[in-house]
């Protein structure tokens, strides 16, 4: 009788610990059901292989590899398409500033803005503050290039005086002055590139960029905000 109990025991005890187990992963599960892969309509690519002859001290390395997916929260959705873009460089060398948010993300000619050389911005005034989930970049595509000192910044403030959250920073030395960033600098691709956007709170997104190995100049095909409403 007393080996009876002692394996009955043993046995509640092993039961109790499953379920603890069982219980700590539930929420991580419950998370997950709330979330769905954010779907990316992306543009065809413009050129095939792995670039040899890009040259940078801090290039992540190329898998060659198609980018996995990235899960949104339930009701995510695109909130940048029209928005207003304002710009460090008012005139543009090429294109129109409006480009930046107006759909098409051909790397062909004649779908990309290209602003002067140097550090420049471009700036998307969504309108109202959102909870932005994902940030969808493309820099001029057509051929492999890596820009320089990528830094993407979103606030409610829209001059970036309060309430700054940087959400992307490769400028590894501080050229541009607004801080050293541990990301890594990338090759273009018609996958442009997706920054996390943390549920972060902003109504302004802005994105630096400082020339690329190709010229000095400056560029974009597209960007791409998703976010949820504030409620």
């Amino acid at each position: 009788m007393r080996k009876l109990v002692k394996i009955m025991l043993s046995l509640i005890a092993v039961s109790c610990l499953w379920l603890s187990a069982l219980a700590a992963a539930f929420p991580v599960q419950a998370q997950d059901q709330d979330k769905v892969e954010l779907k990316i309509q992306l543009p065809k690519p413009m050129f095939i292989g792995t670039p040899r002859n890009i040259k940078t001290p801090n290039l992540e390395a190329v898998t060659g590899k198609p980018r996995g997916p990235f899960f949104v929260p339930r009701g995510t959705e695109l909130i940048s398409l029209k928005k207003p873009v304002t710009s460090s460089d008012p005139q543009p060398v090429i294109g129109e500033l409006s480009y930046v948010t107006d759909g098409e993300k051909s790397g062909e000619d004649g779908y990309f803005v290209e602003l002067g050389p140097g550090p420049q911005w471009v700036q998307i005034d969504l309108k109202a503050p959102y909870l932005i989930q994902a940030i969808l970049v493309w820099h001029y595509h057509s051929q492999a290039r890596v820009y320089r000192d990528v830094i993407i910044q979103v606030s409610e403030d829209k001059d970036f005086v309060n309430g700054v959250v940087t959400l992307f920073n490769n400028d590894h030395d501080n050229t541009t002055g607004l801080g050293a960033g541990r990301d890594k600098e990338y090759i273009e691709t018609n996958e442009g590139r997706l920054i996390d956007g943390k549920g972060t709170r902003a109504r302004y997104v802005r994105l630096w960029s400082n020339g690329n190995t190709a010229n000095d100049m400056n560029h974009y095909v597209e960007v791409e905000v998703y976010g949820l409403p504030v409620k």
